[in-house]
């Protein structure tokens, strides 16, 4: 592990997920230590997107941003609000030089499967048809995430391919949580590593999915067709049970003919970029950003 990492992990929460209630207190804390975002010169409000029901959205507008991208936070289906994403969305805006439409999703258990696809797919047609309103260009909007929102974003990208939704530019993924199976080497070997464990993920799992049976919707790694969907950025994590799904979503998305960039990062764990610290954080951060400003460009 990568030493500038290593020296936190004591200082993370525990990796349960049996109260959701009490993770999302200790991912408030978390997120409420965190270091401001810079902001400078970049417009933030905070909108609802009617739908049924209606969906709350914050969009980051920076300087002359021409493309977008519905942003959809991580939090395991269960934690995370449009706060707690607050320094990464600002982060992503700032980077890319793209406006950010950060979504507060309903979460699990209280909204199961397909709530938050529901609502982050509500912000995508929106987005799509609002496009004029809100001042970038239609073809440019991506669609995007971390952790389990980046597997919700895979999924919208699935969805809006099937229903001739509106087309996607580009999926940023995240890390992504796409497999509820947890059949891969890492779902199999990193069973104890930081902040995502093999528990953490199956609990994951169930409070999204309660006793529904998994779909591609819910879990896109399940998809048997990945032919025609959008470009894909996809980062991983080396010591997470998560990495070897998003790899392998990233091969088979290649296989399909879809074009895929695709970043293994050495050293690092599930969330690990939140230590901003570290240097491979920041080229981490700063990849991410690069990356959906080269998608987005014209």
């Amino acid at each position: 592990m990568d030493p500038e990492l290593e020296a936190f992990v004591p200082l993370f929460p525990p990796a349960d997920l049996t109260n959701p209630v009490t993770a999302r207190k200790n991912l408030a804390e978390l997120a409420g230590g965190a270091p401001a975002p810079d902001t400078t010169g970049m417009r933030i409000e905070d909108r609802t997107v009617p739908s049924d029901p209606d969906v709350v959205v914050r969009i980051y507008r920076p300087h002359r941003a021409q493309g977008a991208i519905v942003w959809l936070h991580g939090g395991g289906f269960v934690m995370g609000d449009l706060d707690t994403e607050h320094p990464w969305a600002a982060r992503v805006a700032h980077d890319s030089g793209s406006m950010v439409i950060s979504v507060g999703y309903r979460v699990a258990p209280e909204h199961r499967f397909p709530a938050a696809l529901d609502d982050a797919y509500a912000v995508l047609t929106w987005a799509a048809e609002h496009a004029a309103d809100l001042g970038v260009d239609p073809s440019r909007v991506a669609v995007g995430g971390h952790s389990a929102g980046a597997g919700i974003a895979a999924a919208v990208a699935l969805r809006a391919r099937d229903q001739q939704g509106p087309p996607i530019r580009c999926q940023l993924l995240n890390q992504p949580e796409l497999d509820d199976r947890q059949e891969t080497w890492s779902a199999r070997n990193f069973t104890h590593t930081p902040w995502m464990t093999r528990d953490k993920l199956a609990a994951t799992w169930r409070h999204y999915l309660g006793s529904a049976p998994a779909t591609p919707y819910a879990a896109p790694a399940r998809a048997t067709d990945l032919s025609g969907l959008p470009p894909a950025y996809i980062a991983t994590a080396e010591f997470d049970p998560l990495r070897d799904e998003g790899i392998e979503y990233g091969l088979r998305l290649l296989r399909a003919g879809v074009p895929v960039e695709l970043h293994q990062w050495p050293g690092t764990f599930h969330g690990s970029q939140a230590i901003l610290s570290a240097e491979v954080s920041q080229r981490q951060i700063a990849e991410l950003g690069a990356a959906l400003h080269r998608a987005l460009a014209e």
